[in-house]
């Protein structure tokens, strides 16, 4: 109840008629003040309120109970001592700040239709909660919360992107080349990929880059899939006749003895109810080539300016053996093993338009941040159980910006019940019963 009452405070959905504090005086909210969300400290920063004669600045906090107050600690804690209203529910005691000044206190209660409604749409069967109003908002509406929630999940993958740049000692082209790498995993094994990058020595095998075998041999290697236990024991016979997977195995052992090399965990990786183009020894073998063809650099995914410049950027296939197999000893027949159109477009929206993003922000380039932006509205939108979902709802999805958005408003709201944050939940709570 407390985050409804912050709710109803934030949005000014106030009792009608005079507001008084417990002792009489008349209050006036001239404005609630910042929520302070993920901080530690009041409620509310910097609200101004009118208290009888006097005009307030300073901070609110927020209880179901008065009594709540001490049963935190705050008449312990001098973060507490600017706060010049006490707004509760309940006011079942008086309460006294650090300082031992006595804090003016106001009831305030929740409308019953927004309680009602909020009800409704934490224990909602359909999904997502708020489905009912979708068709009757504004495109206004629709418009602005889609193009902040853009923002917002670029914001969170440019932190990610962040925390990589700092795993990798400040180097950008390491960070992206992981950022590359956890998504040929496309979902599944994208752990198991940004693990596997991170057992890269891009340093070391830069002095073998044109020899694509060697390369090859160093990526399937550090997987940890130059080992004979990670071949199905039904294939050893044919993978060791074959001959290939010995010769890449035996550079490997001079590679690793040379430059002082351990191969990642190989059980991280995962294959049941993968697609076989989806296993990691092709994902791996399309990398080398990319790796190989110097096409998995920070510089070139700059210098692209259109969606068909990134896709001839990121396009890549395999080396011969990869042609018809799919594991070493598991012949199959000779298919194209290039990207698919769409596998093609999820690289970009998740790898390189993120790293635009960051990248200008880190360099103050707004340019780059702009230029993600426009590559989002160029992109066809996701087709996945998360579009299709809101396209039911009646939510038009047409680019991969609207797509970002709408993933993004499932992960962070619908899932989390975070209703009160959301702006279709802010109109649902806000409509007439």
């Amino acid at each position: 109840m407390e985050q409804l009452l912050h709710y109803v405070w934030r949005h000014k959905m106030l009792p009608l008629g005079s507001l008084t504090t417990t002792d009489g005086r008349e209050v006036e909210v001239i404005d609630p003040g910042l929520y302070n969300r993920h901080h530690a400290g009041p409620d509310f920063f910097n609200a101004k309120i009118r208290i009888g004669e006097t005009v307030w600045v300073g901070n609110v906090e927020i209880h179901e109970r008065a009594s709540d107050w001490y049963r935190h600690g705050h008449d312990n804690d001098p973060h507490y001592d600017n706060v010049v209203l006490h707004v509760c529910e309940t006011v079942d005691t008086e309460v006294l700040t650090h300082d031992h000044r006595p804090l003016a206190q106001m009831e305030i209660a929740v409308p019953q239709q927004v309680a009602d409604h909020y009800a409704e749409l934490l224990h909602e069967d359909q999904y997502p909660p708020c489905y009912r109003i979708i068709p009757n908002l504004s495109a206004l509406t629709i418009h602005s919360w889609l193009s902040a929630l853009q923002t917002e999940r670029l914001e969170q993958k440019t932190e990610a992107i962040r925390q990589r740049v700092e795993q990798c000692e400040g180097s950008w082209e390491a960070a992206y080349f992981m950022t590359l790498a956890r998504n040929f995993g496309f979902g599944v094994n994208g752990d198991a990929f940004e693990t596997w990058a991170r057992h890269i020595p891009l340093a070391s095998v830069g002095k073998h880059r044109d020899d694509l075998f060697q390369v090859e041999a160093i990526f399937m290697g550090q997987a940890g899939l130059l080992e004979l236990a990670m071949v199905p024991e039904r294939y050893h016979e044919q993978a060791l006749l074959e001959g290939y997977f010995t010769r890449l195995r035996n550079e490997y052992l001079y590679l690793a003895h040379k430059f002082g090399l351990q191969p990642m965990n190989a059980s991280l990786w995962r294959f049941l109810r993968l697609r076989p183009q989806n296993f990691p020894h092709i994902r791996i073998a399309q990398l080398a080539n990319l790796y190989y063809e110097r096409r998995a650099g920070l510089s070139q995914l700059i210098e692209c300016q259109t969606v068909e410049e990134l896709k001839q950027l990121l396009q890549t296939q395999v080396t011969a053996y990869w042609e018809n197999h799919y594991t070493f000893g598991s012949t199959s027949c000779k298919t194209d093993k290039h990207l698919s159109a769409a596998s093609l477009n999820l690289l970009i929206i998740n790898t390189a338009i993120p790293m635009l993003f960051a990248y200008g922000r880190h360099q103050s380039k707004e340019q780059l941040c702009d230029r993600a932006f426009d590559l989002l509205e160029q992109l066809k939108a996701e087709n996945n159980h998360i579009t299709r979902m809101w396209q039911q709802c009646g939510l038009e999805v047409i680019t991969a910006a609207d797509s970002q958005a709408l993933i993004q408003l499932k992960k962070e709201y619908c899932d989390r019940r975070d209703c009160l944050r959301c702006r279709i939940g802010y109109e649902y709570l806000r409509i007439k019963s």
